[in-house]
């Protein structure tokens, strides 16, 4: 006899893994069961979700699980795949997912976006299953196809089967290794303390009764309290906006609570910050396509056409307004549109279409120790590549873009002001470029400051091109050792100051600096010929101490050595102990 059970809504289900795992053809077999095909309704794909009605629910489990009792009303899956797309449908400041499925190819193992979905289920605290797929790819596999898991089991041999132990061992451990104890679902017998792993093939749909049972009794078991209908408040997260010409603005929402009817108020947040507007229809699919209804009991996939033409931001909440007083409704979408980011006074600039887009990407940056140091929904702009190209710090001078546009202005900018833009739709990929756009940055960072910094080198003014004796001395020098640059300080043999290098020129060509053998003019400012230079003379780059201290223990040239050598004997004859 079936017990008594609490009014519960459908728990909302997201799915996630890395790219071509396999999300969107999992998510393609929930929608089209064998049995679905058959019955008449039993799932129906809602606007931006599918639902699978209790009944159909029963009949897929019941087929291959007899003892499962099924109590909750159906599941609603959200039909957009993807850890970003999770972390953009919020309910009130968390995830609008009750439960998620983390897709994983069995073959390939965890990857790069597979550790980005398990860093953002921890980050909501969400419970989830794993799908471990592909195993039609497994050596020895016995063709099968539209069954379950365990009727698929049973039909292949030993070799098959010591394969795939294998292969969902290699996940268990690179689980543990991220701090997540599982099993294959059927070994499991406390869901508190593993995660459930379940073997699917999405190409040949196998699986789906097993996901759909181990999802039905972690809900009945574990989601009970969380998933409670209430109709005291309604509330929706909002997954897409249309402006449809005359129509006017459309939301796709998921209605996560209570009941929302035609001609309501509700508040969203706007670019212009939190405002109020009305309901003026409901759409919803039904057998027949689009159908406008007058009410609509959560949880379910809506598309809500609004009376007034509002920036609605994608991943804030709709609250319906009772009795005309907003001033909660605002704090909490005020507060909402706050983002969890932690933000430093150095580090780079990210932009996104939706918070928590923004959030998702900002923690990826903080597991990958790159600091952030503005953070703001919206298109990349003109101001926004020149307010990051006027920053200090050469390594701040970058925007990762996320599912954003950047506008003409902004890429007319980019020509002639210093700043980076890296955008993108995968955040692994970006933070890939990112990095190795660092990287090549600190590496030219750094060539530049050795190419700033004075080598030990000398030099000799050539008697016969003497072409003036003061402000500035200009004669012909020719470079004995190392290399001269454009500002460097000279000494003679005395360790008395020799004028500071103001320019370098060969022939019409000006020169930045002059290696060893090179023969050409220079200017020298400070000193007067034959007063404190004189031709022929021998002038030293004067090298502070801390570099050659820095050079002693490097490999150089023989003759920079040398040249060091000779310095460091002409800086002792007043410091006896320089260059320890």
């Amino acid at each position: 006899m079936e017990t008594t059970k609490k009014n519960l809504r459908e728990p909302i289900v997201c799915v996630l893994g890395h790219v071509d795992h396999g999300k969107t053809t999992l998510l393609d077999d929930i929608r089209g069961t064998t049995v679905a095909k058959k019955e008449a309704g039993g799932i129906t794909q809602k606007i931006g979700a599918t639902e699978i009605d209790k009944n159909t629910l029963e009949t897929n489990i019941k087929n291959y699980f007899k003892n499962i009792q099924v109590t909750i009303p159906g599941l609603l899956f959200i039909d957009t795949p993807g850890h970003v797309a999770f972390a953009n449908m919020r309910s009130m400041g968390g995830a609008l997912a009750d439960i998620a499925i983390l897709v994983i190819d069995v073959n390939e193992g965890l990857k790069p976006q597979t550790i980005e979905s398990i860093d953002v289920l921890k980050k909501y605290k969400t419970p989830f299953i794993i799908a471990a797929n592909k195993i039609d790819m497994i050596p020895y596999f016995v063709s099968s196809k539209d069954t379950s898991f365990k009727e698929t089991l049973s039909k292949q041999r030993k070799e098959y089967v010591d394969f795939l132990d294998e292969k969902i061992y290699k996940i268990i451990n690179d689980l543990y290794v991220k701090g997540i104890s599982s099993d294959r679902y059927d070994r499991i017998t406390d869901f508190t303390k593993s995660f459930a792993i379940v073997p699917i093939s999405a190409k040949l749909n196998i699986g789906v009764p097993d996901i759909l049972m181990v999802l039905t009794g972690l809900a009945q078991r574990f989601l009970e309290e969380h998933i409670q209908f209430e109709s005291k408040s309604t509330r929706g997260s909002v997954i897409e906006i249309k402006k449809e010409g005359s129509l006017g603005t459309t939301l796709d929402t998921i209605l996560y609570q209570g009941v929302l009817h035609k001609g309501d108020k509700i508040a969203l947040n706007t670019i212009a910050g939190p405002a109020v507007t009305k309901v003026k229809a409901i759409i919803a699919t039904g057998k027949k396509g689009m159908v406008e209804k007058e009410s609509i009991k959560s949880a379910a996939g809506i598309r809500i056409l609004i009376t007034d033409k509002l920036d609605v931001l994608s991943g804030t909440s709709i609250i319906a307004i009772k009795g005309g007083k907003t001033d909660a409704a605002f704090n909490e979408l005020i507060n909402e549109s706050k983002p969890d980011i932690k933000l430093s006074e150095n580090g780079i600039t990210i932009k996104a279409e939706a918070i928590g887009s923004l959030e998702a990407i900002a923690y990826e940056m903080e597991q990958n120790k790159i600091t952030v140091r503005e953070a703001q929904i919206g298109d990349i702009t003109k101001r926004d590549i020149i307010n990051v190209s006027t920053l200090n710090n050469p390594l701040d001078r970058v925007i990762v873009g996320f599912n954003v546009n950047t506008s003409g202005d902004a890429k007319e900018a980019m020509e002639t002001n210093n700043a980076k833009v890296i955008s993108g739709n995968v955040i692994y990929s970006m933070i890939d470029d990112l990095t190795k756009w660092l990287e090549f940055k600190k590496n030219e960072i750094e060539e530049e400051k050795k190419n700033n910094k004075p080598v030990p080198s000398k030099l000799v003014i050539m008697p016969d091109y003497i072409f003036r004796a003061a402000k500035p001395v200009i004669v012909g020098i020719k470079v004995l050792s190392g290399r001269v640059k454009v500002g460097d300080k000279l000494i003679n043999g005395k360790n008395k100051y020799a004028g500071t290098i103001k320019s370098l020129r060969d022939g019409d060509v000006n020169h930045q600096f002059a290696d060893k053998g090179s023969e050409l003019s220079c200017a020298i400012d400070g000193v007067t010929l034959n007063r404190q230079i004189f031709p022929d003379e021998d002038l030293y780059v004067d090298v502070p101490e801390n570099v050659v201290k820095e050079m002693k223990d490097q490999d150089m040239d023989p003759d920079v050595k040398t040249t060091m050598e000779e310095l460091i004997k002409i800086k002792r004859k007043d410091e006896q102990f320089w260059g320890f």
